[in-house]
């Protein structure tokens, strides 16, 4: 007869993962303060010129600056202040919260590899259709 488990061992395990994953969570968190000190809203004004690009470029960006819904919405802002153009900020903000750049070894030592990068993948293309799609739309109403 199988024994259920209790909640002390679930609770024991799910801590005990926990503790595994803290020196990785905190070396990822160090990295992203690092690279948003370096990523300036200056520098995200330099890299968009207006072209056709600059959706992929978008996403580029904020699949490797990631970051909070929140934070991305400032900068989107300030990027719109500085004359970037809406499509790539919108392809920037949904790859910044979506894509993974450096979440990616994390996310497929728990989830597997290929759920990783197919995630990833998808979202990095997705970020492009809904950018142009959205745009394209706002732009006709």
């Amino acid at each position: 007869m199988e024994q259920k488990p209790t909640i002390k061992k679930s609770a024991y395990q799910a801590g005990k993962n926990l503790w595994y994953a803290f020196p990785i969570l905190i070396a990822l968190l160090l990295l992203i303060s690092i690279l948003s000190q370096i990523l300036t809203k200056e520098f995200y004004s330099s890299i968009f010129t207006g072209s056709l690009l600059d959706p992929l470029i978008g996403s580029i960006i904020g699949s490797i600056s990631m970051g909070a819904p929140i934070i991305s919405y400032i900068i989107g802002g300030e990027m719109m202040n500085q004359g970037v153009s809406l499509i790539a900020i919108t392809a920037f903000i949904i790859s910044w919260v979506s894509v993974g750049v450096f979440t990616f070894p994390v996310e497929a030592h728990y989830l597997g590899k290929k759920f990783a990068f197919v995630r990833n993948f998808l979202s990095f293309i997705f970020s492009i259709i809904v950018a142009i799609t959205t745009v394209t739309i706002l732009n006709l109403i």
